[in-house]
């Protein structure tokens, strides 16, 4: 079982779909489909539904986290080996949903520490333990739960999520907002799977239909820009009202005790840190998070 065999594998199991797996690997389709069929040749077993579109079977499932782990490890061995060769500094690959929050932690790592390389991947919760079993990844930041074994956790800010309305709105004189008031609002939020629409998504499950959205963005900065616009209302953390502040924006508090988000620091409890990555999560648990987002 050769490791070409397990990347390409991965791939596949990412997409479920050959085609657009050959072009991530640029290699020709029916290549792809024949190394798949060896490695399933090898295993005795099928690892892909083919009825209809390409899916993962439970074999597959299984076989994919020890794919996973087993490159991971590999991938951990090449760069502990580059670290002892080189200055043993290493590099720190930190992923998370969005940058916004991280700009000034990130530029204090570096003005500590100017030897250190920092990678930064920006990737959805939802892939997160994944990437950080296969040693893809050393840290990950989420405003939503990373659900996976082996990972330790550890928050770093609990805060509020205020409702930005542009200046002249109706709402705009307010100090907050009753959830059932926000019903017929038009929102400007971000795709699904990010927490700023998955929170959405939660506080209108209470009140029993979706919310009226009429932007979705996957430039979460250029949110507040367009509800300052006003083509709509939208959910702005704590921790994002000095920026909005340059902005022609009121903020309103919403009346629901889960209109909040958590951000949450994870690595992988089997994971070899560099030192360039143990100083990075040293850096965001001792960042103060709180005095950021007042």
């Amino acid at each position: 079982m050769d490791l070409h065999a397990l990347t390409q594998f991965l791939v596949v199991a990412r997409f479920e779909h050959l085609s657009r797996a050959a072009e991530e690997l640029r290699v020709a389709q029916p290549s792809l489909s024949r190394t798949i069929a060896r490695l399933e040749d090898e295993l005795g077993t099928p690892l892909f539904d083919r009825r209809g579109r390409l899916r993962l079977n439970e074999a597959g499932r299984l076989f994919r986290g020890y794919a996973e782990r087993a490159l991971g490890e590999l991938e951990a061995g090449r760069r502990a080996v580059a670290e002892a060769a080189g200055d043993g500094f290493g590099t720190v690959r930190l992923a998370s949903e969005t940058f916004l929050t991280f700009t000034a932690p990130l530029a204090a790592y570096k003005r500590a520490h100017p030897a250190a390389e920092v990678e930064l991947r920006q990737l959805a919760a939802d892939l997160m333990a994944r990437r950080l079993r296969a040693h893809e990844v050393d840290l990950c930041v989420a405003s939503q739960p990373v659900h996976g074994e082996g990972l330790h956790s550890e928050p770093l800010l609990d805060e509020p999520v205020w409702l930005a309305v542009p200046d002249g709105h109706p709402l705009a004189g307010r100090r907050s907002v009753a959830l059932a008031e926000l019903a017929p609002l038009p929102f400007i939020t971000a795709r699904p799977g990010h927490w700023n629409r998955r929170l959405l998504d939660h506080l209108f499950s209470t009140l029993g239909h979706p919310p009226r959205i009429v932007c979705e963005s996957d430039e979460l900065a250029a949110v507040a820009d367009l509800i300052a616009a006003g083509l709509g209302v939208g959910l702005i953390p704590a921790v994002g009202r000095r920026a909005a502040g340059r902005l022609p924006l009121a903020l309103l508090t919403v009346d629901a005790p889960t209109c909040r988000r958590t951000l949450t620091l994870h690595w992988s409890a089997t994971a070899r840190l560099s030192p360039a990555a143990r100083l990075m999560r040293t850096t965001l648990l001792g960042w103060p998070w709180t005095a950021a987002a007042s």
